[in-house]
């Protein structure tokens, strides 16, 4: 049962929860609880049966498959203030397609799956705008796909850091390690440092660690792999 004030606050104004009337949100807090996952330690395995779904209250936790060949490759990296796993409510699916693995120590609110869809049935209006927003988290899935399927190795490269930079100071802070983009994106860490230092020498990019300043964006755009 979740009973910290902030925390039930946090619930409370995300959107999946926000619309609830009060009554049926408390009963949703009273089936929720609270789950502290150390660094490096997983919270559900690909295959586990899908009864809860997950909001972020702090750390950083990945989402990942392994391929049939034993590769790992990175779905998302879940932030403060998301929430995961809940599509499946919607869906037939009775295990998780995905593992979640804390990046770092992190707290999340583990929310009862089953009781959440129960209480939507009831509330027709507030469905149909809880699946208005999950199809727009579909829509970004999409597009990753067709990078991934249409675009070669340094087009993903590029389409990446166009999307990830910030509209002001036209920095890409990477949030996690550059092997962990790299499965994002399809491709071999070496291949995705390559790819960098090519950008680097054609002075499209400056690198400083984890920050990626995009110097030239419309020639980035434009950039065509030699």
């Amino acid at each position: 049962m979740l009973t910290h004030p902030s925390i039930v606050l946090t619930l409370r104004r995300h959107h999946l929860f926000s619309p609830l009337p009060e009554k049926i949100f408390q009963d949703v807090c009273t089936l929720a609880n609270l789950k502290r996952l150390p660094g490096h330690a997983t919270l559900m395995h690909q295959g586990d049966p899908a009864d809860r779904f997950f909001l972020l209250i702090s750390g950083q936790v990945k989402l990942h498959r392994v391929t049939g060949e034993g590769q790992e490759h990175l779905v998302e990296v879940i932030r403060p203030g998301q929430t995961f796993a809940e599509a499946l409510l919607f869906s037939q699916a009775k295990a998780y397609p995905v593992s979640a693995t804390a990046l770092k120590d992190s707290v999340l609110v583990s929310i009862e799956g089953h009781h959440y869809r129960k209480a939507l049935e009831d509330q027709p209006q507030i469905c149909l705008a809880i699946l208005g927003t999950m199809s727009l988290h579909l829509h970004q899935r999409l597009k990753d796909i067709d990078t991934l399927t249409l675009a070669n190795a340094s087009r993903r490269v590029i389409n990446f850091l166009i999307q990830e930079r910030d509209t002001v100071s036209g920095d890409v802070v990477l949030q996690v390690p550059k092997r962990l983009v790299a499965s994002k994106l399809g491709i071999q860490p070496e291949t995705f440092s390559r790819i960098l230092h090519r950008l680097i020498d054609a002075g499209l990019i400056e690198v400083q660690r984890r920050t990626i300043r995009i110097l030239c964006e419309e020639q980035l755009m434009t950039y065509q792999a030699g």
